[in-house]
């Protein structure tokens, strides 16, 4: 899959869309994910360029990891869990859809939920998921 410029988190990172922002630093931005499997399902994603992981630069990398932290541990105080779960998929095959890396960051261990949708195949509610930011972003 080749990188898309028009995908859209390279539209968010633009601000020619909209995104509930959790966390945003020089290299990375992190934001609720409208279509959640869980509720407080969160994003993060690098501000460069790149469809996978394994064409992201080696700071790019470190920086969503760290992010990725930032988020996990926030998530935990605000839906008092302690564990969060943390994946990222590689291409179409694995199941990746939106052509731009990015790592999905959910409360709980969301493989023994119950509540758990497919991804990426329901919206959300936007003004519940703003209230379940702004619970987040107060542990930030």
């Amino acid at each position: 899959m080749a990188y898309d410029p028009n995908n859209i988190f390279a539209r968010i990172l633009r601000g020619e869309l909209p995104c509930i922002r959790l966390y945003e630093d020089d290299q990375t931005l992190s934001f609720m994910d409208i279509m959640p499997q869980l509720p407080g399902h969160a994003l993060v994603i690098p501000k460069e360029p790149a469809v996978t992981i394994y064409e992201l630069s080696d700071e790019s990398m470190a920086a969503c990891l760290r992010t990725a932290k930032k988020v996990g541990k926030a998530l935990e105080q605000a839906f008092g869990f302690n564990g969060t779960s943390l994946f990222q998929l590689n291409g179409t095959e694995a199941g990746q859809t939106v052509p731009h890396v990015h790592f999905h960051v959910l409360p709980g261990a969301f493989l023994q939920s119950k509540a758990l949708k497919g991804h990426a195949a329901e919206m959300a509610d936007l003004a519940e998921l703003e209230i379940l930011a702004a619970r987040v972003r107060s542990f930030l």
